[in-house]
This record gives structure tokens, C-alpha cells and sequence, in this order.
């Protein structure tokens, strides 16, 4: 099947009472056949559903939908994006680890690499992500993978995954990428040598705003056992008296333990519902993306040409830095989240969000509805200004997530807004 077929109805198999729509099964744990039935699963001699914390029917589909999407072997659906980093890291790293990181991410996860997982001994290396000298002068080795979003939030920088792809695996390691603000609409970083990808399904892919949730997805392609640096992978789990994930499971085994191990000792699991809400967005994906691209590079477009703007940041216009690499791993167009820089700075900033009437002031993207806020005091407001310049959230940015409204009303609104300050 074909990409927007398969949005439709990849995992999304009739059951036995016939029900077209994928049932959402609100049940914490699942009968036996028998003791020698629960056993074997128990001790993963047999697949099967025990416990909601690990698998349960509604998330299994929704896992086996963004599988085929984004053309893994396997996927790990996950309370959150966040949930998912942590979920995918813990296969990964282990006190004393170090891993690389783009320094164009989203605040959150900025804050969760350096604070957070500092708890654990997992060290965050943050580089520029497009340089990649530095990237290979920060590997060492104790590095277990690099880290990067495609398109970058909020500074919808664009990484070219390719290069970095070789980069990893020169040093014998995977590369991780958070393909929540592209999804797999825009781009599929599995075909360009990712290994690992991740979603925030909060975002564009459930698409309204109504649940929060994050998949891993695995690419089946790393071989875990090169130069001894994954043990957790490799080596005898004493939980599962000895058993070798990469040994037992082959391709799946990065898949496997996140189950068996990530979801079971961390509980970071996405709820039957909200699989199902996810499960509903993803259906009409190439549909909302087409229109959220054709509104951003519009909206883009309207704001270069305003007297009161300094500059904006998106990968569709042609001037743009990231233009060439955006048109080269973008096919469908250049997403729908980016920047502009107000002149006045921040107070006119506050004034611009504040004077809005269609677009919704909240910390969210990839919702439906147009979005606005100000990252320096909210989204990045942890971050230190030497971070959030390197991040793209400088005092003077307004972030817009441009929703599927009449383009001429998503204008309309930010004319108004603009001409009051």
C-alpha cells in the first residue's frame, strides 16, 4: 500500500465481532488459557498481552500502523515524546554513558538531557548540529548515539541526516531522530540511514490537540553488537534469567527490551484511549499536513514582506539557510512550525500574542488550530540566554504552528495583531 492508504488502514484490522474501527480496550490485564499459557508469557517463550503497563490491543495496533509509516521493523508506543526519549535512551546508555545532542532542540528536551538524565550518570555532549567536525570532535568512547530533530523546534532548522547517519556509524553507533515536527509525511529518516525515530504523537500526528502520547520506532538495521558498546542489548538480562535480547531477537531486539524491560520497570506507557485518538489523527495526516504546509509558506511569506518583522525563519522560503537541504529531504513540503523576529523585542512580542483573535496562545504545535507563543518565557524558559540563542528562542522570537484554518483568516489575524503594536 501506499503512504496515505496506509494512514488509513495499516494496524487497523476488523476483530471478531466485525467492528471496523480499532476497539479500545480499556482492560489493565488479560486471562490466561492456563498456567503453562501464563508462564510462557511471563518469561517471553510466547507473545501475547498480560498487563496494560506492558501491551494491550489498542496501543499494539497504533504500534504496528506507525511501524509501517515510518518503515521500521517495530514500534513502542509511550505516555509522552518525552516518555519515549527516556524509554529508547534506557536501552542505550548506563551510568558513566555519554551521548551527543543537537543544540536546536526543544526546550523540554534540552532540560531533560542536561538535568534529568544527568540523575542517571547519562552525560548530554551538545553540538552544532550542523557542523559536523564538531560532531565528530565530541564523540568518544563512551558516546552511545547521536541525537537530533529533522526539523528542529522552534527554529525549524533542518539537519541533514544522511551525513549524520555516517557519521554514526563510522564511530560504530546509531543515530537517533525526532521526527516530530516533519512526521513521516515530510520525511522518512529510516530511508537516509537513521536507526532510531522518534515521535511526539501529541503533536501533528494525532493532529487536535486531544491526547498526549510518543513512539519509538525501530529501524531493525543497527547490528548491536559491533565493537562491544551496548550491553543491555547484548548481554544476559538477570530479570529474564540471562536471556540476550540481540541473540534471542535479532532485529527486534532494541523493540523488544523497550517492552519488556523499558515499559515494565519505568511504566511509561500510553493509555488504550489515547492509542485510539492517535490511532483516528493519523487516518487524515496527509490531508492536515498538505494544508498545514501550504498555510505556513503563505503565512511565511505575508510576514517577509511586513515592515514590522525582522526577519522569519522557515525552509521554504527561498532565501532561506536550510532551503537547499530542506527541498533535497523534503518532498511534501517544509512543515508549519517556525519563527519570526519582531522589531521592538520582547515587549512588542507580548503585545503581538496578546492581540490575536484566531490563533490560541498555548504550548503546543501540529494542532489543527493555528498556534502562537512566545519560547523565551515559556517553552525555553529554563534555558540560559546563551542556550536559548542556540536554540533559536531569542528574547525577539514568536513561535507559530500554523494550523488548516482559510488562509486568508490566519492572515487576517495576524494583520490585526500586528497593526496594534
Amino acid at each position: 500500500m501506499k503512504f496515505n492508504s496506509l494512514c488509513v488502514h495499516a494496524g487497523n484490522n476488523p476483530d471478531e465481532t466485525g467492528a471496523r474501527q480499532i476497539p479500545i480496550h480499556q482492560s489493565a490485564s488479560f486471562i490466561f488459557k492456563d498456567t503453562n499459557h501464563a508462564a510462557n508469557l511471563f518469561s517471553l517463550k510466547e507473545l501475547g498481552y498480560i498487563y496494560s503497563r506492558l501491551t494491550n490491543p489498542t496501543i499494539s495496533a497504533l504500534q504496528e500502523k506507525m511501524s509501517f509509516l515510518e518503515g521500521g521493523v517495530g514500534a513502542v508506543a509511550c505516555s509522552s515524546g518525552h516518555a519515549a526519549q527516556l524509554i529508547a535512551f534506557h536501552n542505550l546508555l548506563q551510568s558513566g554513558d555519554e551521548f551527543i545532542a543537537s543544540k536546536k532542540l526543544y526546550g523540554g528536551s534540552i532540560n531533560q538531557f542536561k538535568n534529568s538524565f544527568k540523575q542517571y550518570g547519562w552525560k548530554v555532549n551538545f553540538v552544532d548540529i550542523d557542523d559536523m567536525e564538531d560532531i565528530q570532535n565530541n564523540i568518544n568512547d563512551k558516546t552511545k548515539f547521536i541525537f537530533a530533530e529533522s526539523i528542529s523546534n522552534p527554529h525549524a532548522a533542518i539537519c541533514d541526516i544522511k551525513k549524520l547517519s555516517d557519521i554514526a556509524h563510522k564511530n560504530q553507533i546509531p543515530l537517533i531522530i525526532d521526527n516530530t515536527i516533519a512526521t513521516c509525511y515530510l520525511i522518512k529518516p529510516i530511508e537516509h540511514g537513521a536507526d532510531i525515530v522518534i515521535n511526539s504523537t501529541t503533536k501533528f500526528l494525532t493532529g487536535n490537540g486531544s491526547s498526549v502520547g510518543g513512539v519509538v520506532i525501530d529501524s531493525g538495521n543497527f547490528d548491536w553488537s559491533q565493537g562491544g558498546k551496548f550491553p543491555l542489548l547484548t548481554q544476559g538480562d538477570p530479570s529474564y534469567h540471562g536471556l540476550k535480547f540481540f541473540e534471542t531477537c535479532k532485529n527486534m531486539a532494541f523493540t523488544f527490551r523497550s517492552i519488556a524491560v523499558g515499559l515494565r520497570d519505568l511504566g511509561a506507557v500510553m493509555s488504550p484511549m489515547n492509542a485510539f485518538l492517535t490511532m483516528l489523527g493519523i487516518e487524515t495526516l496527509p490531508l492536515r499536513m498538505k494544508r498545514h504546509c501550504e498555510n505556513a509558506i503563505e503565512v511565511a511569506k505575508y510576514l517577509e514582506k511586513h515592515d514590522k518583522i525582522s526577519w522569519v525563519q522557515y525552509p521554504g522560503l527561498k532565501d532561506n539557510n536550510y532551503y537547499n537541504i530542506a527541498s533535497n529531504y523534503l518532498k511534501n513540503g517544509f512543515g508549519a512550525v517556525f519563527t519570526f523576529g519582531i522589531k521592538g523585542g520582547f515587549d512588542k512580542g507580548k503585545k503581538l500574542v496578546e492581540s490575536v483573535k484566531l490563533f490560541s496562545h498555548l504550548a503546543n504545535v501540529g494542532d489543527s488550530r493555528s498556534l502562537i507563543i512566545h519560547p523565551s518565557s515559556t517553552t525555553h524558559s529554563q534555558l540560559s540566554d546563551k542556550e536559548k540563542a542556540e536554540s533559536g528562542a531569542s528574547d525577539d522570537v514568536i513561535r507559530l504552528s500554523i494550523g488548516i484554518e482559510d488562509i486568508d483568516d490566519i492572515i487576517s489575524d495576524l494583520s490585526q495583531a500586528l497593526d496594534q503594536i
